[in-house]
């Protein structure tokens, strides 16, 4: 594959398994460590999932496993950072597989910078997303992107030898109800929205700006159109925060060239 440091290929999966996506993550990180691949922003959805941080604790899970099962939801720990998530379709899941030698060696600075991706994302649609303050003897801030007391996107990252895997979950037209079955990050009592909630003041619609393409309000769109201008405004922010290049890679391409270099991903 030919690449510069100044380029990051996007490349999006549409919708699978959080467990093949998980497994190519941990092939991906292996080759950026090689050198083999450069860095990458891998987008997508997934099927109902319910994911577990290292800091997670299990009670945070409210229903068992089989009962989980039963409703078609999986359950998986996983190595980034964080407490328990939701994941499902009409939701933006985004995996960055960077270098941080090549950027900032800060984890603190790429959480940051994550965040301001998802509040520039978020303004395309005319949405004034933030950071929120935490209590101070908690820490500053709670990670991830918020509007008011609800979060829109969650952030969960894992970094070895400064190459990062793991990211952020973007709330489009997600089915909320499915945050009924854990305690979102662990934090009690707090809610979540969407992309498409926010279009919306109870029962009555309410009116947004234009969208970045000058086309009809977002409130007017359909669920798909509206990932889709999502995804677009997502990468135009990443290329903007971390200063490179976003060239798009068809994701059979990039499974190929893992495929091309076994060794290398082992």
């Amino acid at each position: 594959m030919d690449f510069d440091a100044q380029t990051c290929f996007v490349t999006d999966w549409g919708l699978e398994p959080y467990g093949r996506i998980l497994a190519l993550q941990r092939e991906l990180v292996a080759a950026r460590k090689a050198g083999r691949v450069p860095d990458l922003l891998l987008l997508g959805e997934h099927p109902p999932v319910i994911t577990l941080g290292r800091n997670a604790r299990r009670e945070h899970v409210l229903l068992s496993e089989d009962e989980l099962a039963r409703r078609g939801v999986e359950l998986h720990d996983t190595d980034r950072g964080g407490d328990v998530t939701y994941h499902g379709p009409g939701q933006l899941v985004g995996y960055p597989i960077l270098d941080l030698s090549q950027h900032r060696r800060d984890v603190v600075w790429y959480v940051r910078a994550l965040e301001e991706v998802l509040i520039r994302a978020a303004r395309a649609f005319g949405i004034e997303a933030t950071r929120r303050t935490a209590p101070a003897q908690k820490r500053p801030l709670y990670t991830g992107v918020w509007v008011g007391e609800e979060k829109l996107a969650a952030i969960g990252v894992h970094i070895s030898r400064w190459v990062t895997s793991h990211g952020f979950a973007f709330n489009v037209t997600t089915d909320l109800s499915h945050f009924d079955l854990i305690v979102p990050c662990g934090l009690r009592g707090e809610g979540v929205t969407s992309l498409a909630k926010l279009s919306y003041h109870g029962s009555t619609q309410r009116l947004l700006p234009l969208g970045p393409t000058g086309r009809s309000p977002w409130v007017e769109q359909d669920g798909a159109a509206m990932m889709r201008e999502l995804k677009t405004a997502v990468v135009a922010a990443f290329g903007e925060v971390f200063g490179r290049t976003m060239r798009e890679m068809h994701f059979d391409s990039l499974e190929g060239t893992l495929a091309a270099h076994p060794a290398a991903a082992s």
